[in-house]
């Protein structure tokens, strides 16, 4: 019988070069969802309809960030738009009511949002809870506290430059907000930490096998407090963005955005099981929803259907990553 061929070694390298599925899966059904709705509305590829799926997407795609992160290590947080929306209504009402200086009243909201955090990884971390029940508790814990701080009412005639990110500029025929262009510094740093650093790459290992990397000498608490605290400091720009872009400070505001988060992360490819994802995907799922919105609205589609065909791509997004798992 004749001897089999052994593969050429090009051949083998030019494989282990092809991406992966989960790495071009979110550009397909980003790009197949553009096609499908340029064919449904002769509005949608105009230049201005796309800075608006920006606009509509920066918030929560910033908050995605911080979610990744966290689904990195094979955790998750359920309390990151109600976080988002008690550091808007600190940093809204200390420029307001406070009087304090615009860049202080911004700092002091990021910082709120920051010790939630905080205390999420300090009660994952020390106390051994598991994320899911830490972050539903940090959730209800945020909403309340926001809606008596707030007594339930909006903050309005903010400074100037609190809104600075809601303002925009000209590029061709679209005007672009400021708050997109720092989300997309933000994917761009988020990406290389994760690419090129040594703690991008003690994220990934901790996720992946949290056992070896113990036996490595990676302190598995350090990791996970720093990761979730540095997740809240994010939140907390995203609530800067938030109230840039509506131009108050809204106490009502962040009730579905950690769900829209997670389902930009599962979208984009990152496993809810730990240690395998990318940023870029990420930002691609953001993209996906919003696209998928926006798309559905020019069609004149109601809202309820929008969020039942979002459900319906978070679930076959979350069987394809259990089946990948599994094999």
């Amino acid at each position: 019988m004749p001897t089999p061929t052994a593969p050429m070694p090009n051949q083998r390298k030019f494989g282990e070069h092809m991406p992966s599925l989960a790495e071009i899966g979110p550009l397909l059904a980003l790009i197949l969802a553009s096609v499908f709705f340029i064919t449904q509305s002769n509005r949608f590829l105009s230049l201005q309809n796309l800075s608006l799926i920006l606009q509509q997407t920066m918030v929560v795609a910033v908050i995605a960030i911080g979610q990744t992160l966290i689904v990195l290590t094979g955790g998750i947080d359920l309390s990151c738009g109600m976080v988002m929306a008690f550091g808007s209504i600190v940093m809204t009402r200390f420029a307001v009511v406070l009087g304090l200086p615009p860049v202080v009243a911004i700092l002091c909201g990021v910082a709120a949002s920051t010790l939630f955090g905080l205390l999420n990884g300090v009660l994952i971390t020390r106390i051994k809870l598991p994320a899911f029940i830490v972050t539903l508790g940090t959730l209800n814990i945020a909403f309340a506290v926001t809606q008596i701080y707030s007594n339930a009412e909006s903050v309005s005639n903010l400074p100037n430059a609190i809104m600075f990110f809601g303002n925009t500029f000209g590029i061709g025929g679209a005007e672009v907000t400021y708050g997109t262009v720092l989300t997309l510094l933000l994917y761009l740093g988020t990406w290389f930490i994760l690419r090129d650093t040594v703690p991008g790459r003690h994220l990934y290992a901790l996720g992946n096998n949290a056992e070896a990397a113990r036996l490595m000498g990676l302190s598995s608490q350090r990791i996970l407090l720093t990761v979730y605290t540095l997740a809240g400091a994010i939140y907390g720009i995203a609530a800067l963005l938030s109230v840039a872009r509506t131009g108050v400070g809204d106490p009502q505001a962040g009730q579905t955005e950690n769900l829209d988060s997670i389902t930009a992360v599962v979208l984009g490819g990152t496993s809810l099981f730990g240690g395998r994802g990318t940023i870029v995907g990420t930002l691609l799922g953001a993209l996906i929803v919003g696209v998928f919105r926006n798309g559905l609205t020019l069609m004149g589609v109601s809202s309820v259907y929008q969020v039942l065909i979002t459900g319906i791509l978070v679930i076959l997004a979350v069987a394809a990553d259990k089946m990948s798992h599994r094999r």
